[in-house]
């Protein structure tokens, strides 16, 4: 479904990310873990046209979107779910929602679209008159999410959706993550939490210094040496 090969990108003169080739499958949960960093941020922005490769290919369904807009890469149906929530916070949960309709495939039966998306997020659906200001971190995070669900994705892209929650917050959130897999969509996670990550998804990538030192089923990296001494603490 969404394939990097050999993919150079950074900032400026700074290089990031190095030689970095990846698959993510339809119908998987796939992550990226690694050290802050590492690269994994770099990664997802450039899938989505935020930062253009300086070499490599990137191809989603068989099409080449390396050279892309930002807009048309969402218009194909990746959708990023930024780090920090990035909500509007004078606007209420409902209008936070529908900013998350600007695909064109998004456009049509809007309030269908929030129906479904809602019955995800029954706290979601509590809170639809509140200003995003008013909510807590977790709160917000899944208003985050909600709002990429209501683009209605193709592949679904987490940016530390565990940032800054706490320990039953991040349980919650994961959990959703699941659910969004089990309606269909797509997932890439990229994260910090280890252990947490590779026991929602089925295959990982460890980067580290902006290449891809591992790349194995979730199992089998929560079994490996390096991934326990490195990153579990054990």
């Amino acid at each position: 479904m969404l394939t990097l090969e050999n993919i150079d990108a950074g900032y400026g003169p700074t290089t990031i990310l190095q030689d970095v080739s990846l698959d993510v499958k339809e119908g998987e949960i796939v992550t990226i873990v690694g050290a802050n960093g590492a690269g994994k941020t770099t990664t997802l922005r450039t899938i989505v046209g935020q930062i253009k490769p300086r070499a490599g290919k990137i191809s989603f369904m068989g099409e080449d979107i390396t050279r892309l807009p930002a807009h048309e890469v969402v218009d194909r149906g990746i959708i990023l779910v930024p780090e920090g929530r990035q909500l509007f916070p004078d606007m209420t949960v409902r209008e936070n929602l529908q900013m998350g309709t600007y695909r064109k495939a998004a456009r049509d039966n809007q309030e269908q679209r929030l129906e479904e998306v809602l019955s995800l997020f029954p706290r979601v659906r509590e809170r639809l008159d509140q200003n995003a200001s008013s909510l807590s971190g977790g709160e917000q995070q899944m208003v985050a999410i909600a709002r990429g669900m209501m683009a209605k994705p193709r592949i679904l892209m987490f940016d530390e959706p565990s940032l800054g929650l706490a320990p039953i917050v991040v349980s919650q959130v994961f959990d959703v993550v699941r659910q969004i897999a089990a309606t269909g969509t797509t997932v890439l996670i990229v994260e910090q939490n280890v252990f947490t990550t590779l026991k929602v998804a089925h295959r990982g990538y460890v980067l580290e210094n902006g290449r891809v030192v591992l790349a194995d089923t979730s199992e089998a990296l929560l079994k490996n040496d390096h991934v326990r001494r490195a990153y579990l603490g054990i």
